[in-house]
């Protein structure tokens, strides 16, 4: 059981449990806390990850609404980036090529040849440190990560911070902040996977979609960008009215075959600084959560390459379309793109980029 228990106004804490101990004799520990109105966060340091996330329904009825495992050896492994912080660069850049002032960095690549989520030992498979948290009103933890200079060919040592903020309403926020004594990228995002009927019921193909954005980025067969931004008007990227899962990713389009028979794709959101990106829902239970963000982007996956070999934390195997992630981000390969906005951190600036999730029962 947890050792430790804060009160905030109307919210409680559970923190410094040992969730399991890894092959090297690390612990990983988990905070958990929770609002009045039923919304329950857990979140651990391998990844800085976001493992369970309680949500009622229209009826009071709580389920887990993310996707995850309690296998180390999965953690470590094919579910490492379920609900995790990936980085230093979340996405693809092509070919592991970055450059930087001039000069090109050969960064590591996962086995398609290019770099993933920040390369093969990234963010998500990191034990961070941990600490408990309490503002105004909310409660949570704040993770730290040093990366060191040529951590996966990265230049510049990089020290991250991923902050999760529950509110007295159930509202969870997630704040990223990193800073670098030399010219580098960074591009934080959590990698959680929704399924709002509850992990591990079903597939989300029923839930409905909508996304605040007039454009997306159409890619190759690897996912690479194609380069210039593609209107969504027309075909089923045209997410501005919500509109159901199911039915888009059926309709025929050459880009949803590339992809994987659905989406895996980069929205380019509407707009300016913190504002809606995205509301999904699902009509049965009458969950519901928008996300907001700082973000210029929104990837979103609905977990097309998913074959049966996970089981999930309910027990249950996850195939193709088990969850869909909406990832707040810069966009896919924008060090190798200068037409996309940058993502070079120098030394003396400060990353910070902001997400929230709100939740409902309609």
């Amino acid at each position: 059981m947890p050792r430790d228990v804060l009160v905030s106004p109307g919210v409680l804490m559970a923190t410094q449990e040992v969730a399991t101990v890894l092959p090297d004799g690390r612990r990983v520990t988990r905070w958990t806390f929770g609002a009045p109105n039923g919304v329950t966060v857990e979140v651990l340091s391998l990844g800085a990850r976001l493992q369970a996330l309680n949500v009622p329904d229209r009826a009071g009825r709580r389920a887990n609404v993310v996707l995850g495992s309690d296998s180390v050896e999965d953690l470590l492994g094919q579910a490492s980036y379920f609900g995790a912080t990936v980085g230093r660069y979340a996405n693809r850049i092509a070919g592991g090529v970055l450059p930087i002032d001039g000069k090109t960095h050969r960064l590591a690549t996962q086995l398609t040849g290019h770099t993933l989520h920040g390369g093969p030992d990234g963010f998500a498979t990191r034990v961070w440190d941990g600490v408990p948290v309490r503002a105004d009103r909310q409660v949570g933890v704040r993770f730290r990560l040093r990366s060191p200079a040529g951590d996966q060919g990265f230049p510049g040592t990089v020290t991250a911070e991923v902050t999760y903020l529950l509110d007295a309403d159930g509202e969870l926020s997630i704040t990223y902040q990193a800073a670098t004594d030399a010219p580098t990228v960074v591009n934080l995002t959590n990698h959680a996977y929704f399924n709002l009927a509850g992990e591990g019921r079903a597939t989300v193909l029923d839930h409905l979609l909508r996304v605040e954005a007039g454009g997306y980025l159409p890619v190759d067969r690897d996912l690479i960008p194609l380069g210039p931004v593609e209107q969504v008007s027309g075909t089923p990227f045209d997410l501005r009215c919500a509109r159901r899962i199911g039915s888009c990713i059926s309709a025929e389009h050459r880009q949803l075959r590339a992809a994987g028979d659905g989406f895996d794709h980069n929205w380019v959101l509407d707009g300016s600084g913190f504002r809606r990106a995205a509301v999904l829902s699902h009509p049965e239970s009458g969950r519901q959560v928008e996300c907001l963000t700082t973000e210029p982007g929104l990837q979103v996956y609905t977990g097309n390459q998913f074959d049966g070999s996970l089981i999930g934390g309910s027990g249950r195997r996850y195939t193709a379309y088990a969850g869909i992630a909406l990832e707040t981000q810069h966009f896919p390969d924008s060090p190798n793109r200068p037409d996309y906005p940058s993502t070079v951190l120098r030394p003396g600036e400060k990353y910070r980029s902001r997400t929230v999730y709100r939740f409902s029962a309609q």
